[in-house]
């Protein structure tokens, strides 16, 4: 286990050149050096980096953490000095504590249900073979990011939540500037404004005129119009952002592991494990951050109240000593219980919608396109940058024989 007082210097911005599935060297190596480190914080805040499993599963398990957002003061990459860190809007329950996560959560967690969300996979079915009808007609070569990966969740997300299809455009340009960790702050700031007000608009459309819809179905309740904008928010970023990144850049695992899709071909009885593979493998959502509220035991050190720990679930994902060979792509690995969904009160809300979007399309689309390739060098492929939310690829060429 070495030395349990490590280090990590500062959050690495970069992966490995040619190793764009794994985490950065510098947290592969903190995780050999034990499972927590010290992590100074660039405003001069003395942290703590997680990147061991159990320790990051009892970090989200435990109340004595917090997830609100005016508590995390201190940004991993850049000092702001002493800016006063606002709480969470109204609805925007990823960055709040109990009991105003309840409040917000509690009204949605009937509408994703798993028996909810598998009677959707016929509809998932029929939007995926629209969307591989259109990429065949058009012939090769194609960007899978632009005709598949990104499409597909964002209009079933459009679909759950009542979102006019025609809209998608401009709020999938708006999500990708607050999200893809490229945009400056003001460019992040006018992006997530143009939201708020596109998303204030939907509401009170709603309001006056109900569909069958999730959003819809809220607006049947004591929730302010100010809330829903806020939870319609956290669930159009999530439930686009992160899907359209798992199946774009598990699409790009997939074919840079060829014997991989070509075993899931052979056995589609393998679609439960491969999908819970590639999201323990890719990791997408790699880190968060969460504060003390009093002095907690952590891992044999002190975390004391007030200080910022942050979690690195894609380290977490690669623990050898709870998954072997970590660092294998193993679309028939037996052994789940990987935290790409978190653990906790916070697990992903949408995590059996992922679920059933990534169990239809992989299959779709490799069944489809049997020979299914790159279209570049795989070092071509541009990738998200470090610093993005959600790790993926901006694009993703693919061709295959027409």
């Amino acid at each position: 286990m070495g030395d349990s007082l490590h280090t990590v210097p500062t959050l690495p911005t970069a992966r490995r050149s040619g190793c764009p599935f794994d985490p950065p060297k510098e947290l592969i190596q903190a995780r050999e050096h034990g499972p927590i480190s010290r992590f100074p914080f660039p405003d001069g805040h003395q942290g703590w980096l997680v990147t061991g499993y159990d320790l990051v599963r009892s970090v989200l398990a435990d109340s004595r953490f917090s997830s609100r957002r005016e508590l995390m003061r201190h940004h991993p990459l850049v000092d702001y000095g002493d800016v006063e860190v606002p709480p969470a809007p109204p609805g925007e329950f990823l960055l709040m504590d109990e009991p105003r996560h309840s409040r917000y959560r509690k009204p949605l967690v009937g509408r994703f249900t798993v028996r909810r969300m598998r009677q959707l996979a016929e509809r998932v079915e029929q939007i995926t073979a629209d969307h591989l009808d259109a990429m065949e007609k058009a012939g090769p070569p194609a960007d899978l990011v632009t005709a598949f990966a990104r499409p597909i969740p964002s209009v079933v997300i459009c679909e759950l939540l009542g979102v006019p299809y025609e809209d998608r455009g401009s709020f999938q340009g708006h999500i990708d500037k607050f999200l893809g960790g490229e945009a400056g702050d003001e460019e992040v700031l006018t992006a997530y404004t143009a939201t708020q007000r596109y998303l204030a608009e939907l509401v009170a459309a709603k309001r006056a005129n109900p569909t069958d819809d999730v959003l819809s179905d809220l607006t049947d309740s004591d929730l302010t119009d100010e809330e829903l904008r806020g939870m319609a928010l956290i669930l159009l970023a999530a439930g686009f952002d992160t899907t359209a990144n798992m199946l774009a850049l598990g699409t790009f695992a997939l074919l840079s592991h060829p014997a991989q899709p070509a075993a899931w071909r052979a056995d589609p009885a393998l679609t439960d494990r491969a999908v819970e593979e590639l999201l323990r493998y890719l990791s997408v959502a790699k880190t968060f951050m969460r504060t003390a509220l009093e002095d907690v035991e952590l891992g044999g050190r002190t975390i004391e109240a007030g200080t910022t720990v942050i979690l690195s679930y894609h380290t977490a994902n690669r623990d050898p000593e709870r998954f072997a060979d970590p660092h294998v792509l193993d679309l028939g690995r037996e052994n789940g219980g990987h935290l790409a969904f978190g653990h906790g009160i916070h697990q992903c809300l949408g995590q059996q919608l992922a679920r059933v979007e990534m169990r239809v399309a992989f299959p779709a689309l490799l069944s489809r396109f049997p020979t299914l390739r790159l279209a570049v060098p795989a070092e071509e492929v541009g990738l998200r940058p470090e610093t993005a939310d959600i790790f993926g690829v901006k694009n993703l060429p693919v061709t295959w024989d027409a």
